[in-house]
């Protein structure tokens, strides 16, 4: 017997009409974990009803990277905000709801006071963040200055949704994962990050302790990873085509940190999942570097976008400030240009959708400044870049090259 996660139709639920493929959604969704027999899944699979189905695996954390060559005294504060335009947007993202999925927050610490957050345990550890990857990756989004030191992208933020999906020891489930995202888009938040991995090597290690034949659980594991990466675009597929969308949640995740340059070029990984799946927006992490930034050595290739996310310094769990390596700390810088832009948006009365606002991000990003050598499938569209106040406008998609 086997746990797994159903996607389906709610009882009684209506049509709510064709998401991004042209494929009809059921006004309202159903998100269960259960026991089933192999008959029983047979069955599920079969049920018109059955959105999609998926066995429940394990997830990982995208883990720092190490920092040998970051201390801590050596870290400039602030650069990735001044690399993408942050500090001197005139926005602030006031007004805009977002949602961390991760590890938990400190919500005690003083980078979040005043913050109005909605926390969520779905790992089952308590909402506190004893590991640390929560905090800081949502300093890195919404924090406020720390003794005088800026740390948030965008610390106009007054409202967040916490979404515990990862326990204190950095590891989860992918039913923790559907639940997040179910909750964090039904409670209407405008942007979402991910910063976990589908740990398809945690797979294999579980079947093989269940008995599997190696070679067997290996295939299982490859089978159950397609299948959650379907579940997750068929989920946001669902929740975008709800009449209750209002302009669906932008999803950003980290790119992921199996590269290994350092030891050689060809040591290169592409984006991991679940930031592989259609409708997210993965991200690279770049680094400061003699000629210019740089693709970090870990960051896997093709993303969307890339953001800095080498000696990145934001919020500590248990209070002060603490610097990080990774893809993950990339992601909420992009995470928090996107804050910006829906409330850029909404002030010139731009189109008000996910859509838009990712429109928005790719085409204002930049290649300037990128260190000669890197090509697209290292930093995708180029280093996200802040809309500005002064010269930012509403232009209408159809003079955007949109049709």
């Amino acid at each position: 017997m086997t746990r797994f996660i159903i996607l389906s139709a709610a009882d009684g639920a209506g049509t709510a009409g064709a998401g991004p493929t042209g494929r009809a959604f059921p006004a309202a969704l159903r998100l269960i974990c259960e026991t089933l027999s192999p008959a029983e899944w047979r069955a599920l699979r079969r049920d018109p009803a059955t959105l999609a189905i998926a066995r429940d695996i394990p997830t990982r954390i995208v883990a720092p990277e190490p920092l040998d060559d970051v201390r801590d005294d050596d870290a400039v504060p602030g650069w990735g905000i001044d690399a993408i335009g942050a500090g001197a947007s005139g926005f602030s993202g006031a007004g805009v709801r977002v949602a961390v999925l991760d590890t938990g927050i400190d919500a005690g610490h003083p980078a979040f006071e005043n913050m109005r957050l909605t926390c969520r345990d779905f790992a089952g550890t308590g909402n506190h963040d004893a590991n640390g990857h929560g905090t800081h990756c949502a300093g890195t989004l919404f924090g406020g200055e720390v003794d005088g030191v800026p740390i948030g992208v965008a610390p106009g933020i007054s409202e967040a949704l916490i979404g515990k999906i990862l326990a204190d020891d950095g590891r989860g489930r992918s039913a923790m994962l559907m639940q997040g995202l179910h909750w964090a888009a039904l409670q209407r938040a405008r942007v979402i990050s991910l910063s976990l991995a589908f740990d398809f090597v945690g797979t294999v290690a579980e079947l093989v302790a269940q008995g599997y034949p190696e070679l067997l659980a290996t295939s299982v594991a490859l089978e159950s990873h397609r299948d959650n990466l379907r579940m997750v675009e068929t989920l946001l597929a669902a929740l975008g085509a709800s009449p209750d969308a209002d302009g669906g949640a932008l999803v950003v995740a980290a790119a992921g940190n199996e590269s290994g340059r350092q030891i050689s070029p060809e040591f290169e990984v592409s984006v991991g999942a679940p930031a592989s799946a259609a409708g997210v927006l993965p991200v690279g992490a770049l680094g400061r570097g003699e000629a210019g930034l740089e693709v970090a050595t870990f960051s896997n290739t093709r993303p969307a976008l890339s953001a800095p996310g080498v000696g990145i310094v934001s919020a500590a769990s248990g209070g002060g400030l603490r610097t990080l390596n990774g893809t993950s700390m990339a992601c909420l810088h992009a995470a928090g240009i996107a804050a910006l832009i829906w409330e850029a948006q909404a002030a010139f009365d731009a189109p008000m959708t996910a859509e838009a606002v990712a429109d928005r991000l790719r085409r204002s990003a930049t290649r300037s400044g990128l260190a000669p050598g890197n090509d697209g499938t290292m930093f995708g569209a180029g280093l996200v870049q802040a809309p500005f106040r002064k010269i930012h406008r509403a232009v209408p998609l159809h003079a955007q090259g949109r049709g």
